[in-house]
């Protein structure tokens, strides 16, 4: 049976919000481990690829697993920069970014590799950060203005915890489909 649109785009579901109170140090943890593993995770899902493999969208309309690799190399470094300034200043208003024009960029043409190593590198700064953080820390506000609430750390966590995970399933689940395997 094939899968659907919502399938396809979605395929460890939608990412809905967690609200701090309901964070817990478990999930927490999770999150963290989630985020050490992910680069090595991507790396693997990649490895022996060929050019056509690369360029193959994960589904109609979306974007390529070249693509997809660059994108969470962009979105990561976002990510832990958000969390360094979080960590040095009072609720910080943090910058969105377009991320599909981003997609779209020359840069985004190049080797995965490139993405796989600055990956390696964020996520054991990120990791390291995060691992040093007191439980105070991981209720430290920031104001993304694309979301109409208020964030802390124990809600991002969250986010790129699902954002490892669905990023490396659109490359898996297509190769699976294909039979790349």
């Amino acid at each position: 049976m094939e899968p659907t649109l919502e399938q396809l785009q979605y395929p460890v579901g939608k990412w809905k919000w967690p609200t701090h109170e309901s964070v817990t140090q478990d999930q927490i943890r999770l999150a963290i481990n989630t985020i050490a593993i992910f680069p090595a995770d991507m790396m693997e899902a990649v490895k022996d690829l060929t050019e056509d493999q690369l360029t193959t969208p994960y589904r109609q309309d979306g974007w390529t697993i070249r693509q997809v690799v660059h994108h969470t190399a962009d979105s990561h470094m976002n990510a832990y920069m958000r969390f360094k300034l979080a960590l040095t200043e009072d609720n910080p208003i943090i910058r969105p970014y377009d991320q599909t024009k981003w997609a779209e960029l020359i840069d985004s043409k190049e080797l995965p590799e490139i993405s796989l190593f600055i990956l390696t590198g964020i996520h054991k700064r990120w990791v390291a950060l995060m691992k040093n953080m007191s439980v105070s820390d991981w209720a430290r506000p920031l104001k993304h203005p694309e979301h109409d609430r208020q964030l802390t750390f124990a809600m991002i966590s969250q986010q790129y915890k699902w954002h490892c995970e669905h990023h490396l399933q659109h490359i898996i689940r297509l190769k699976e489909r294909k039979g790349w395997q």
